[in-house]
């Protein structure tokens, strides 16, 4: 029977062809990108299920790995209430994705010599003298306080270790924090921060990592460093010069039909339109916090400006020294998410292992309260970002982004 041996060998082999073959055709890549176009049409119709199932309204997607386009789609609708389809070119509230923005307009000054990271912030604002610390921050603003151990340095600011909050924290200090900084009325980001800082601290100054209204110092300062407001000076240094013509505090009259409001479930757990919206036009509060509107294609801009070391284009905006400890854990291991730091504006993986996650160490990201994510992959030349219009915020759709852009990388 040996002189079957040959056919059975041939057998095999052209099996093993076909196999092979059929495999290399599924995974064919994109471009030269080291893409699967398989494996990344799993994150294509997952965010065609989400539409679908109505748990998201709609959104927009952008890959960009070595300079060239992976993914470029939107999803679904831009209004649940109109009916009108997302668009790739669609208007979002950027939310908490303008702290970056403005953290890198900031250290534009700092390049230019106007301050250290370890000047007290009352060299500049006075009113950042004999701040107080709340010893109880469930008894809210009227409990017990003491005062702060030392000043609050540009450095605190820049990596949320102030001891300042953002409301978010579910305390009644914190509760009370947030009606007063968005829910009274602020004529100006001067008006802004002066009410942040009539308010008690929630921890000594630098002895916490604690997501804050920090930034909005940054953006005081950035109009006290530069005789501009933050909105000129933003669109005079970052906007202009990148082309980002989509990107400001107030939407033109002529783009507003391209903005996507805000979405939430109602009571019988559907997804419709909420309510009540952010004002688009009107806003005189150019804050550090939030505040910007933007597009999925202004905002890749930003970030390959960002992994390009600060260059794009032939225009130099920040050094790659300054990207360099922008991207790097400042908070030791003040920062609670495991295997995850914070840097200057931007929050960064530190290790992979202990993240429990994909990505890469030196990995840098951040997000927005409606529900917008981006992160950008030094290691792999790579940026994701994901734009949706969905509140209350979960992390949900940052975290299996994620997910599926590293799974979908097969080179």
């Amino acid at each position: 029977m040996s002189y079957r041996l040959p056919f059975l060998f041939l057998y095999l082999l052209i099996s093993s062809g076909i196999s092979l073959q059929a495999q290399i055709s599924t995974n064919t890549e994109i471009g030269n990108t080291g893409f699967s176009k398989e494996r990344l049409n799993r994150y294509d119709q997952f965010l065609k299920g989400e539409v679908k199932n109505g748990r998201l309204p709609g959104a927009v997607s952008y890959i960009v790995r070595k300079g060239e386009t992976v993914h470029e789609a939107s999803y679904g609708y831009r209004s649940l209430a109109e009916k009108s389809s997302m668009e790739q070119n669609d208007i979002f509230h950027l939310m908490s994705m303008t702290k970056p923005i403005v953290t890198a307009a900031f250290m534009m000054l700092y390049e230019e010599g106007h301050f250290f990271l370890t000047d007290p912030v009352s060299k500049y604002l006075p009113q950042f003298k004999d701040l107080k610390v709340s010893t109880d921050v469930n008894a809210g603003i009227d409990g017990p306080k003491e005062p702060a151990n030392k000043e609050i340095t540009i450095h605190h600011i820049l990596t949320h270790t102030a001891g300042f909050s953002h409301g978010l924290g579910g305390t009644k200090l914190d509760n009370a924090i947030a009606n007063a900084l968005y829910r009274q009325p602020q004529a100006n980001i001067e008006s802004r921060v002066n009410t942040l800082v009539s308010l008690p601290l929630i921890g000594q100054p630098g002895e916490q990592w604690y997501y804050s209204a920090s930034p909005d110092v940054l953006a005081l300062l950035i109009e006290h460093f530069s005789g501009m407001t933050v909105a000129d000076f933003l669109q005079k240094r970052i906007f202009d010069p990148l082309e980002m013509r989509d990107t400001g505090y107030n939407i033109k009259k002529g783009s507003q039909e391209r903005w996507v409001p805000v979405h939430n479930k109602n009571e019988k757990g559907e997804m419709v339109t909420s309510a009540q919206q952010l004002p688009v036009e009107g806003n005189t509060v150019f804050g550090g916090t939030h505040g910007l509107f933007s597009t999925a294609a202004d905002y890749m801009k930003f970030c390959r400006m960002m992994l390009n070391k600060g260059a794009w284009e032939g225009k130099r905006y920040l050094s790659p020294k300054t990207i360099d400890i922008m991207t790097m854990n400042q908070v030791g291991d003040l920062y609670e998410a495991d295997g995850q730091g914070f840097g200057l504006g931007f929050g960064v993986t530190t290790d992979v292992a202990e993240s429990k996650s994909l990505g890469s160490v030196g990995q840098y990201y951040w997000s927005g309260a409606y529900s917008t994510f981006f992160f950008i992959d030094p290691k792999e030349e790579l940026i994701a970002i994901l734009m949706t219009q969905v509140q209350p915020y979960n992390n949900y759709y940052g975290t299996i982004m994620r997910q599926f852009v590293y799974q979908s990388l097969i080179d």
